[in-house]
Order: C-alpha cells, then sequence, then structure tokens
C-alpha cells in the first residue's frame, strides 16, 4: 500500500473499528441498565412493603436448626501447603459445633500439603484427610467426586447421613455464623450460596483490587436480582452448600460422579443443574450482629499471571464451553441470566477493539497536528453514539462506585475507577487465552487443574477483613 493511502486507509479503519464498539456497547448499555432498573424496583419494593413492615433479621436471631442437620465440608487442594492449614485451624476455631467434618482431598505425589493438613489436624476427629488414588494435579471436580465417594463410605460405616456438603477453597477466611445459616436454609432450598467478598494484600491495589469491585455488583446485585427472578443459581464454588438429596439424585444419573471433572467451572455449572426447573436456590445475603455480611472471605490472586490465568479459565467454562455444555432453555429469565453470563468473553473483545480505535485516533489526531494528514470528521451518527455510550459509561461506574462503597469504603470506591481499566486489560489478556484452552478441548485435549498462588493472612490480618457496612438484611 503505497504511503499516501496508508493514513486514509487508517482513518477509515478507525471509524469503522469505532462505529461497530459503539454499536456494541450500546446493546450491552440497554441490557445493563435495564437489568439495574429491575434490581432497583426490587430494592425499593423490598424497603417499602418488607423492611417497613419486619425487622431486619440478623443471623444470630434465626432458629436453631434440627439437631440431625450435619454438614459436611469438601475442601480440595492441590499444592496448598503454604494455605491449609492456617485456614483449618481457622474453621476449628470458628466453629464450634460438633456435628459436621472437613474433608480435604490431597494427592499422592504433593507430600507438603498431607503434611500440612495432618500437622493441623493432629488429635482432631472434625478432619478427615483423604488422598486421590491417582497423583495431581487432575481436576479440582475429580477431587471433589474422590470426598464424596469418602462421604458416602462414611455415611454407610456411620448408619447416620449427612444434610449438606459444603465447598470451600483451601485460602477460605471463613464466618462464624456460616454453618447455622446453612442448617437454617438447607431445607428450604437445594442450594445455599453466600457472599464472596474478595480481599487484596496491601502490595496489590490494582490486580486484587478489581475482584473486590467486581463482586461488590456481582454478590451485591446480580446474584440478588437473579434469585428475585426465579432464574437458576450458579455456585461460586466457596461458601456455598448442596442439599445431600440433590447431589445422590445428580450421583444417580452420573455413575456417582456427580462433579463433571471434564468442565473447567464444574461449580457454576452443578449450580445451574440443580436449582432449574422446580428446584430453588437461595442467594443468602444475611448479617450478623455488628452489620457484618455473613460471607466467605479470601485474598484473590495478586500477581497479573495468576489473574490471567484464574480469568480465562472462568470465560473458557462459562462464557464458551458453557454455551456448548449447558444450551438455552425455554424460559426468558434463564436465557437472559446464561446470555449474561457468557457476554464477558465477547465484551472483552469488543473492549480490545474500542482500544485499538482509541490508539488509531491518537495516531491520527498527530497526523493531523503535524500537518501530514487531516482526518475525517466523525458521522452524526457516530457522535450520538458516543455521546450515549459516554452517558451509560459514567452511569456503569457510578453504580459500580456505589457497590465497592457500600462494601469496602470511600478510598476503595474511588479506586475502583481507574481500576476498570486495569480490569479490562486483564480480561483482554484472559479471553485470548481462554479460546486458546476452549479449542484445546474441542480437539479433545482433557481439562487440568490450573494451580494459582494464594495468601492467607495471620490471625492479626484475619481480624482487620472485616469490609466497611452498614447494617441490613437481605435483599
Amino acid at each position: 500500500m503505497a504511503s499516501d493511502q496508508f493514513l486514509p486507509f487508517l482513518d477509515v479503519l478507525q471509524k469503522e473499528l469505532l462505529l461497530f464498539a459503539s454499536l456494541s456497547f450500546l446493546i450491552g448499555a440497554v441490557d445493563d441498565l435495564l437489568f439495574d432498573g429491575l434490581w432497583l424496583f426490587h430494592r425499593l419494593k423490598r424497603r417499602l412493603f418488607v423492611y417497613s413492615r419486619h425487622q431486619r433479621v440478623t443471623v444470630e436471631n434465626l432458629e436453631n436448626p434440627s439437631p440431625d442437620s450435619r454438614m459436611a465440608i469438601f475442601v480440595p487442594a492441590w499444592k496448598e501447603a503454604a494455605v491449609i492449614g492456617p485456614m483449618l485451624r481457622r474453621c476449628l476455631q470458628q466453629w464450634t459445633e460438633s456435628d459436621y467434618r472437613i474433608y480435604v482431598g490431597c494427592y499422592p505425589n504433593d507430600a507438603e500439603t498431607v503434611a500440612a493438613v495432618a500437622a493441623a489436624s493432629r488429635g482432631c476427629e472434625k478432619v478427615r484427610l483423604v488422598v486421590c488414588r491417582r497423583d495431581g494435579p487432575t481436576t479440582k471436580a475429580d477431587c471433589l467426586n474422590h470426598l464424596w465417594d469418602a462421604l458416602c463410605r462414611d455415611e454407610i460405616e456411620e448408619n447416620s447421613n449427612y444434610a449438606a456438603i459444603i465447598l470451600h477453597d483451601a485460602e477460605d477466611i471463613v464466618h462464624s455464623e456460616a454453618l447455622k445459616l446453612f442448617r437454617h436454609l438447607i431445607g428450604r432450598a437445594v442450594l445455599i450460596q453466600l457472599p464472596v467478598i474478595p480481599r487484596r494484600a496491601k502490595r496489590s491495589r490494582w490486580v486484587a483490587g478489581h475482584y473486590g469491585d467486581e463482586f461488590a455488583e456481582l454478590h451485591g446485585k446480580q446474584m440478588v436480582l437473579r434469585e428475585a427472578l426465579g432464574a437458576s443459581i450458579p455456585s461460586a464454588g466457596v461458601g456455598c452448600a448442596f442439599a445431600r438429596e440433590g447431589l445422590q439424585k445428580l450421583s444417580v444419573r452420573t455413575r456417582g460422579k456427580p462433579f463433571d471433572a471434564g468442565s473447567l467451572t464444574e461449580d457454576y455449572e452443578l449450580g445451574l443443574h440443580l436449582t432449574g426447573g422446580e428446584a430453588r436456590g437461595i442467594f443468602a445475603r444475611l448479617r450478623d450482629r455488628n452489620g457484618q455480611l455473613v460471607a466467605t472471605q479470601e485474598f484473590f490472586p495478586e500477581k497479573l499471571e495468576d489473574a490471567i490465568r484464574q480469568k480465562s479459565r472462568w470465560m473458557a467454562g462459562i462464557s464458551l464451553s458453557g454455551w456448548d455444555r449447558l444450551g438455552w432453555q425455554n424460559s426468558w429469565r434463564e436465557n437472559w441470566m446464561r446470555l449474561r453470563d457468557r457476554k464477558a468473553s465477547f465484551a472483552a473483545i469488543i473492549v480490545a477493539i474500542a482500544y485499538i480505535a482509541i490508539i488509531l485516533m491518537g495516531l491520527l489526531q498527530l497526523a493531523g497536528m503535524t500537518g501530514i494528514y487531516q482526518p475525517r470528521p466523525v458521522s452524526a451518527i457516530l457522535e450520538t453514539l458516543l455521546f450515549l455510550n459516554f452517558g451509560f459509561l459514567l452511569w456503569r461506574l457510578l453504580m459500580k462506585f456505589c457497590f465497592v462503597f457500600s462494601l469496602y469504603g470511600l478510598r476503595e470506591a474511588f479506586l475502583s475507577i481507574p481500576r476498570t481499566v486495569v480490569a479490562n486489560l486483564i480480561n483482554i489478556m484472559a479471553v485470548w487465552r481462554a479460546l486458546s484452552q476452549y479449542i484445546s478441548q474441542l480437539a479433545g485435549q482433557p481439562a487440568q487443574w490450573e494451580k494459582t498462588s494464594h495468601f492467607y493472612p495471620d490471625a492479626r490480618d484475619v481480624q482487620q477483613l472485616r469490609p466497611q457496612t452498614t447494617a441490613g438484611g437481605r435483599g
């Protein structure tokens, strides 16, 4: 291409990319605005017709659960020697009830994690170490299936069944009243999901911090409205309880393996399978007497590479493989929620296109300032789209600011605005890795547990983890 045609070509390309991105953003913005409107209506309705008549309940006010509500906690662990010991000790300290058992799944070629579990549970019958039959890493679902087998054998030997199976990761920071809340609700639904609150190390303000921004909205708004609309509830994989009966029925259909080892996001899919149709799922957003959410806290990846690896697995499992594996339903509510789940990968691609258009705009403006080439003005349609999208962007940032402020305080709320760019860059890099994973799966490559490094705070740090919230009830 001749040099005198290159800049005009870039000009046309920039305008076309910007138009495509603007139209795509507008469609997504209308979807988000409709969702926000329904959530605001739901929140106002509860405030006017529920909380105006009834006092907000705290978890301490709940009725005592039935004595036969035994809880089993599944903790899969691969290369978690640094965090599994403190996590187990905190669980044993926080949960003083006697009717629970923690099943920890380890691998024969991971002696350090096995030793850490043994040391943390020495002399305690509430922790059951289960060593998988094969060397690791297999998949998280495969490890969970080994724990399921161990639980079923224990039930036969002890002639007593568990009421629910709770999933946790090796780095989770549990709430002292979580088991009581699970026991209170498990008879009413097949899945109970608690909010997840990401925490960040002081040295990872941007990478780890963006998880808090995303989960503040996800578990403060999206899951709340999802339950209100009657759509299925996906499991977050941590801080969630499955009714024993529901897993047993699924186990019968899957030859004794309720957790799908061929899925990258087995927890997400399991929640949709169990709560679809007539079965009910509950997103339990309840507070304790101190006004703090009964939630699961954990430190999310603080390094860029780990964040990309983790989010690429989510995208590949939910946005790409989930489309193939779960398909669509006959309910507009269900399809709308699944579409919102799956649009993350496509949104990242659109953002990448928009960033390319912005970079080209800068180059063209530089050419105009130096007199090399005068860019064409944008069309009236594109100018209108840009104006509308700018307004929607301000709305999105305002919503994020409010949710982050309600959970973490003013400083993190202000940081969430520039962290949007960081989140976009992480998602863009993750989507290309997710596409590679998805193509590999289509080619027949089995799913494998991808390890991300974890961090667990000491006792003093745990006491400082309480987010800045005000008292309130569910919803």
